[in-house]
């Protein structure tokens, strides 16, 4: 079972990488572009039985989010965070309704 799991453990290792969100760093006009994502990945198993009875299994799952970039340019190093407009939006929404929910009941 261990040999499952160290097997399973090695493929999301090598498919679950900034790699697989963006691509290789590009390089142009003296500038690179390094993509950044953030990570993450799991897996697990389990048996019952012993010997020739023994049954099991096991099974894992990753998935990788773009972060941002890093950009190289001059010898120096800047980190740019990729934003979701959606996400900022939907905490205003949020926080509006909530103000104008807590005004109504203190009116009360």
């Amino acid at each position: 079972m261990s040999d499952i799991l160290e097997r399973l453990a090695q493929q999301v290792q090598v498919n679950a990488n900034a790699k697989q969100v963006y691509g290789e760093p590009v390089e142009r006009d003296g500038t690179t572009i390094i993509p950044v994502a953030k990570v993450q990945w799991g897996f697990g198993g389990g048996g019952i039985g012993r010997g020739a009875a023994e049954r099991g299994g096991g099974g894992g799952g990753a998935r990788a989010f773009p972060t941002g970039f890093i950009e190289l340019r001059n010898g120096k190093a800047e980190f740019r965070p990729i934003t979701d407009p959606v996400t900022p939006a939907l905490v205003a929404a949020a926080g509006l309704a909530a103000g104008l929910l807590l005004a109504n009941l203190l009116r009360k």
